[in-house]
């Protein structure tokens, strides 16, 4: 009888032990932290003490000289945190992984090595088609630290710049009132025999009410429109005092706008900012009123707003006072960098936990839904339509 044929040898036929995955050894990670250059950029990406925390858990964190200065955070500071401070802006640029609150400029992706990991704000908006061009040929792994969401859905990073933005607004409108700021002399606050200003916020989001917070702990008459009824609902419920909310009717906010103090427009669109004040309605508002227009940097909400900057902020327009900075987040350089810090270190830390990005990217959804490049690879849909150009899912690079 002839010896029958087997693809097999008598060994790999035998049982063989189980073979379990095992856990991804603990990654250490090597971040680099530049200055930022942008126009009226004062906010770094990790304070000291995030530092220390990244440090103490075995990491490197290589941070150029002068980068905390706006934010009040001294090279020193950074040194006893642990950081490596270095003058050399090339060096800090060929760290593994690069942190910025402002994308990179083509200059500065030039500076980067290829297969580098970059998290910082996409700001889509700002971006040219040759920034995207430029990330490619890098095979950058790039994630827009706005686009990173919870697990509750919430994106924590737009959350804390829109709290911050919210109280931000009313502190700067109590200082536009002042006689000081060519306002009519009114304040801010519940001062017995005196009647209360009167405050108009559009928009019921986080914004708006952070917004509303403020005022009322500062005693101020407060009126919320938004077209969104569970909105309204909401704010109602956070604040946890009844407060006049409306729909927005253009009878019913012309009427609160002839009788206000401030309004603050905080209202988002898909795309653009709507336009729901005219310029008709601008001038039925009181002498010196002040407009404050959060919303600017999508457009904003009313027709009479133009774009200003933290140096020259405001203009007035049919005698009202119009406050239209895009970035007012930076104008509390301290306080955003603490905020944009807490977002990003238990990412870190995680990033670290997990064995690399690429681990944690494959388990953590909220992640994913940052990257926009993977290895060079357009991953997000939004930009790919935006600039016309090819992307692929992320879920067939990654499972």
């Amino acid at each position: 009888m002839s010896k029958s044929l087997s693809p097999f040898t008598k060994q790999q036929l035998l049982p063989q032990e189980e073979k379990l995955e095992i856990l991804k050894r603990k990654g250490e990670l090597f971040i680099g932290i530049p200055k930022e250059t942008a126009y009226q950029e004062s906010r770094v990406c990790l304070t000291p003490d995030a530092v220390s925390a990244l440090v103490s858990n075995g990491h490197r964190v290589l941070i150029e000289s002068g980068a905390g200065n706006n934010a009040s955070f001294s090279d020193r500071d950074y040194s006893e945190a642990g950081a490596e401070i270095t003058k050399d802006k090339a060096k800090v640029f060929s760290c593994p992984m690069i942190l910025k609150v402002e994308p990179p400029t083509l200059e500065q992706i030039g500076l980067i090595n290829p297969q580098t990991i970059l998290i910082s704000a996409l700001q889509l908006k700002t971006q040219t088609k040759k920034y995207f061009e430029a990330l490619a040929s890098k095979r950058i792994t790039a994630l827009a630290f706005e686009f990173i969401r919870d697990d509750d859905g919430t994106y924590p990073a737009v959350r804390s710049l829109s709290e911050i933005a919210g109280t931000a607004s009313v502190l700067i409108a109590a200082e536009l009132l002042s006689d000081q700021k060519d306002g009519n002399g009114l304040m801010f606050g519940n001062i017995s025999g005196v009647p209360p200003i009167e405050i108009v916020i559009i928009g019921a989001g986080t914004v708006g009410q952070y917004a509303a917070r403020s005022c009322m702990g500062l005693g101020a008459n407060i009126k919320v429109f938004d077209n969104s009824i569970t909105k309204l609902r909401r704010i109602q419920n956070n604040l946890g005092k009844p407060l006049h909310t409306s729909t927005l009717q253009p009878k019913n906010l012309t009427k609160a706008l002839k009788r206000c103090d401030v309004v603050i427009g905080a209202l988002r669109g898909t795309n653009r900012s709507p336009i729901v004040v005219s310029e008709d309605m601008v001038k039925t508002m009181k002498k010196r009123a002040v407009i404050i227009d959060v919303s600017i940097d999508m457009g904003g909400c009313f027709e009479t707003s133009e774009v200003t900057t933290h140096k020259q902020p405001t203009f007035i327009k049919h005698g009202v006072i119009h406050y239209c900075v895009p970035n007012i987040p930076a104008r509390y350089p301290r306080t955003s960098s603490v905020s944009i810090s807490n977002i990003f270190t238990p990412y870190l830390l995680k990033i670290a936990e997990d064995g690399g990005i690429e681990n944690s990217l494959r388990f953590d959804r909220g992640l994913k839904n940052g990257l926009y490049f993977y290895h060079g690879i357009l991953t997000s849909k939004p930009v790919a339509e935006w600039f016309d150009l090819k992307y692929s899912d992320i879920n067939l690079l990654i499972f």
